[in-house]
């Protein structure tokens, strides 16, 4: 199954884009969290216009703690009230067994908390075999009635995993299931999605995840980003001239794009790094530290991410 329109025949010019933005979670020199900053990050998000989304991989859910995981949820919540996405995260290991309580356990914490939960992958959800994964979410709709789904490549996490077209088409059956984050980094198993979206079940939200590719907004994808922790303003500003038809979203596009195959090149979950210098240097935390066991970024490109936050004039 494959898509049967050419890209530019599926542009949807003046559409609504409804923006999401994995928020950074801060951390200190001394390798706690800067919570002043996180709730710093949460505002500057709801501001915006865009939904934050936390626990996710830009906050670094892997490797924190679930006490941090929790108070991550309280402090989404007394920003966003229920306007928040976060990760149900459960915490495995390769060879482990896919574990349905410890998810209905981690969905439900996020429900009790006010938002909606974000399906995150583990070794053992993503071990199962696409018929058994697109059963185990039908399964989770049996104690969770909205949440989302999470397709994530192996450049991200070592056990990310992008499922066959099939199983993604049987998932939009699943009618909890609202829409899925897609992080393959493939433009071409993007549109196949939409594709299938658009024949299925066209109120489905197919959020790219593609931070080397975040103009497939124009060709109906959503979109809950890392990229969009760096500046929730500017992709704020970037959608509404989408909407309004302006061909200031082109330029405006093509610099954060700039930022996105900088700080999103290999390997991959460096980006957290740039992202806290690059707000650093926006000077919207204070610190550009990261926890322990993250993938750190040279000093150097600190003078890079500075260039191009003043062409994006918006150098502190």
């Amino acid at each position: 199954m494959t898509a049967e329109l050419h890209p530019i025949d599926r542009l949807r010019p003046r559409r609504r884009i409804t923006g999401c933005a994995a928020v950074l979670l801060p951390f200190r020199d001394d390798g706690t969290v800067d919570w002043d900053g996180f709730r710093s990050l949460l505002e500057r998000t709801v501001t915006a216009g865009l939904t934050p989304a936390v626990n996710m991989d830009t906050g670094y859910v892997q490797l924190i703690d679930p006490p941090t995981r929790a108070r991550v949820l309280t402090e989404a919540a007394a920003v966003a009230g229920t306007a928040f996405l976060a990760g149900a995260m459960v915490d495995d290991t390769e060879g482990a067994a896919f574990a349905p309580d410890a998810y209905a356990a981690a969905l439900d914490a996020v429900q009790q908390a006010g938002g909606t939960p974000v399906v995150f992958p583990s070794w053992g959800l993503n071990a199962l075999e696409p018929e058994a994964w697109v059963a185990a979410h039908a399964g989770f709709a049996t104690t969770c009635d909205r949440f989302i789904g999470f397709e994530l490549g192996p450049q991200f996490v070592p056990y990310g995993r992008i499922y066959p077209l099939d199983a993604y088409r049987n998932l939009l059956d699943v009618t909890a299931c609202v829409g899925a984050k897609h992080s393959s980094l493939s433009r071409q198993a993007e549109w196949d999605r939409l594709a299938v979206r658009d024949a299925v079940r066209p109120d489905f939200r197919v959020f790219t995840g593609n931070d080397l590719a975040i103009d497939m907004v124009c060709y109906g994808s959503d979109y809950l980003l890392g990229l969009a922790a760096f500046a929730p303003d500017l992709f704020a500003r970037r959608d509404a001239l989408w909407a309004d038809g302006d061909a200031g979203f082109y330029e405006l596009n093509d610099r954060l794009q700039y930022l996105g195959a900088f700080a999103f090149r290999t390997p991959v979950p460096g980006y957290r790094h740039d992202a806290a210098m690059f707000l650093r240097l926006r000077g919207w935390i204070d610190y550009d530290a990261v926890p322990s066991g993250a993938a750190t970024r040279p000093d150097a490109d600190r003078d890079v991410l500075a260039q191009i936050a003043r062409d994006l004039e918006v150098l502190a």
